[in-house]
């Protein structure tokens, strides 16, 4: 995934969960928008490396994006609206092996239903489909939150909508369907992705039981860069 060109700064704050003051080269302050609804674990340290996207679309409010961040020495992916293309493309690209042989991928479409759960229907991330096969739902989740020793882990907050999911997932398998949970890892850094059990117990306690119930899990791991994003190494999941 290529990048616009993206301009270099450092991280006064981020706050307010969309908003990051950011000091360019020039030392002009700039309020940009952060598209990552986590708590950002270890990737909102102020005085921290970033890069930004430009807009020059008058209808916005802000004119920059936070895109890139650099943590513990390496570029981090924080732009959560771009995990889903990043995968798409990587998928079409063959360098997914698990998800080969498929001919048409769908976004975004509605599925599941409250299974006397409650709430409204969700949407899968990416649906593939090919005559004769099952169809392959798979749900994304970008994961920048790392430790010590490689470990990457996911969520960074808890997440009653990622459980919610999972169980939806599960749904998909017992109607004869295939799921597929995909973990996208936008550092370089990270050998293995576990669930984060010390921050949302409860989401690894349904990921391992709907693993055991048909839903599968993938991770990969991507080269980050100013100028793109690729996905590109197979990671282990540890449950």
């Amino acid at each position: 995934m290529q990048l616009p060109l993206l301009t270099e700064g450092r991280l006064l704050r981020r706050y307010q969960r969309f908003l990051a003051d950011v000091e360019l080269a020039d030392g002009s302050v700039v309020t940009a928008h952060c598209p990552n609804t986590g708590s950002m674990q270890g990737c909102k340290d102020p005085g921290s490396r970033v890069w930004l996207s430009p807009s020059d679309n008058p209808q916005r409010k802000l004119a920059w994006t936070w895109e890139l961040v650099e943590a513990d020495g390496v570029l981090v992916g924080l732009h959560t609206g771009r995990t889903n293309a990043l995968v798409r493309e990587a998928i079409e690209a063959g360098a997914v092996a698990e998800l080969a042989g498929y001919g048409a991928i769908r976004g975004e479409v509605p599925y599941g239903g409250d299974n006397g759960r409650g709430g409204k229907r969700s949407r899968i991330d990416l649906l593939l489909t090919e005559a004769g096969r099952p169809p392959c739902y798979v749900e994304v989740k970008n994961v920048t939150a790392a430790v010590a020793g490689g470990i990457g882990y996911f969520p960074d907050a808890v997440t009653e909508r990622g459980t919610k999911h999972l169980n939806e997932m599960a749904d998909e398998v017992a109607k004869g369907n295939r799921a597929v949970l995909f973990f996208c890892v936008q550092r370089g850094d990270v050998d293995e992705v576990r669930p984060a059990d010390h921050i949302d117990p409860e989401y690894g306690r349904t990921l391992r039981r709907v693993l055991g119930l048909g839903v599968e899990v993938l991770a990969y791991g991507a080269d980050v860069r100013p100028e793109g994003i690729r996905l590109w190494r197979p990671l282990p999941v540890v449950c």
